[in-house]
């Protein structure tokens, strides 16, 4: 059986992790893990709904060095908690929060001494982990229906986020620090914001910051080499706040499409390059660009793409299956390719066809539109003689026959929304995407307002 270190760093007494400017140490951490594995009960799986990066990472050390598996929800509202208890009827959830609408016991996250206390438990070197051991269920995050279950094992993580970490020049010798807005159990988050540090070197912050101001003060208490982890949707607000970036030594995105217009926004507000990752819940990352200077991806060493039964599958490299991707792909040669949308958003109304992603480009591109999507309603009847689409818009001072204007200009008329709805607010999760679920219960809900108002009932 291989075994493989659990850290990365060559000294104990680096940085691990920063709070509010003050670093905690490897050698901290450790005994903190430490500590935590033996203070644990008999079960073989724990549901980390830590929301602070640091007892996060804690929790996922603690379990691995004891042999358990982490299961890492999408979210920590108790109808997803509870589901995972579904899932493994003997996990408990270890938290640093309340969570008093939770059916199920909860193991408060102890209380853990102040970085600047030395360790009660003698560290003196980095514990390694089995290859094969089951590290973590991750999950999806349910955007286009119920969470799904997906099995990571140390080996091919730590071989997939070291290829990260080479892809985006990271170096032991020189430690980065990461700063990220997205949870760590998101697999984007679990691998960029933590298991990155882990395994280059580096640190990163335990807050998640979420304001842009925040944002801005979290960079500047950093140290210079340091990235923001993020996703297109919170880096474009971020951008039209205002909020000072030069402090930012790169910038990481991930989780949708993003545009080149608003990478080379991004590089010239902040100075810093910025690097894309694509990947998903089953595979994890399979490729990086720079995307202010390129369109194509480039895979990860030893992974593969194969076009297969009209679908395009990953394998090979730290993909432990075969993988059937959601996404329209091109080709360019064994090493790069492009995306060409989602198999999903692919539409045909009236025997035109476009996509989804097309037209909430189209949608977001209005002046004034601050946040918006299409949705196509789910139909009562599985052959409906009439597909029509709905949006959504947060569009403050605008009506919805100005929009649908604007909108004739920019796309056919077979694709206009019906009906257009606006909306304060999108219910985005806390990496910007859109569960399909949601979206639903928008367009529900506001066919029901509408039958109420004309007075159609049931």
């Amino acid at each position: 059986m291989t075994h493989q270190p659990l850290l990365a760093h060559r000294d104990l007494d680096a940085a691990l992790a920063y709070r509010r400017g003050v670093p905690i140490s490897v050698r901290q951490f450790l005994a903190d893990a430490l500590a935590l594995a033996a203070a644990l009960p008999d079960t073989d799986h724990i549901i980390n709904a830590c929301a602070d990066r640091y007892r996060f990472a804690v929790a996922l050390a603690a379990c691995l060095i004891s042999g358990r598996v982490s299961l890492l929800p999408p979210s920590h509202i108790a109808r997803t908690l509870e589901q995972l208890r579904d899932f493994a009827d003997d996990a408990l959830v270890l938290a640093d929060t309340e969570h008093r609408d939770l059916r199920q016991p909860v193991l408060a996250f102890p209380e853990l001494p102040p970085a600047a206390f030395r360790p009660a438990v003698e560290v003196t070197e980095i514990p390694t982990i089995p290859a094969e051991q089951l590290a973590a269920w991750v999950f999806t995050s349910g955007s286009t229906g119920a969470p799904q279950p997906h099995r990571k094992h140390w080996g091919p993580l730590r071989r997939n986020v070291a290829n990260e970490a080479r892809a985006l020049g990271f170096a032991p010798e020189q430690p980065v620090t990461l700063v990220g807005t997205v949870p760590p159990q998101h697999m984007y988050g679990f691998e960029s914001t933590v298991l990155l540090a882990w395994l280059s070197g580096g640190n990163f912050e335990t807050a998640r910051p979420f304001y842009p101001a925040d944002i801005a003060t979290t960079l500047a208490a950093c140290p210079a080499r340091n990235m923001l982890v993020t996703t297109p949707f919170h880096l474009e607000k971020i951008l039209d706040a205002g909020a000072e970036l030069t402090r930012a030594g790169s910038l990481l995105c991930a989780t949708a499409p993003l545009s080149q217009a608003l990478a080379l926004r991004a590089e010239a507000a902040s100075g810093a390059p910025l690097f894309e990752i694509y990947g998903s819940t089953e595979t994890g990352q399979l490729a990086t660009r720079r995307t202010s200077r390129e369109l194509a991806w480039t895979l990860f060493p030893d992974v593969r793409l194969e076009a297969r039964d009209g679908q395009t599958w990953a394998q090979g490299g730290h993909v432990e299956v075969a993988v059937p991707l959601g996404d329209i792909i091109e080709q360019i040669d064994e090493h790069r390719f492009e995306l060409k949308g989602r198999q999903t958003d692919l539409i045909n109304i009236a025997g035109k066809r476009t996509s989804l992603g097309w037209l909430n480009r189209q949608l977001l591109s209005i002046p004034g539109v601050r946040d918006g999507c299409f949705h196509l309603p789910e139909a009562s009847d599985p052959a409906p003689s009439v597909v029509r689409l709905a949006a959504f818009v947060v569009a403050p001072g605008q009506s919805a026959k100005q929009l649908l204007a604007a909108l004739r200009e920019r796309i056919d008329p077979v694709f206009l929304p019906r009906p257009l709805i606006l909306l304060d607010a999108l219910p985005r999760n806390p990496v910007g995407k859109l569960l399909k679920a949601e979206c639903e219960a928008l367009f529900r809900q506001h066919a029901r307002d509408t039958d109420q108002r004309h007075g159609r009932f049931e």
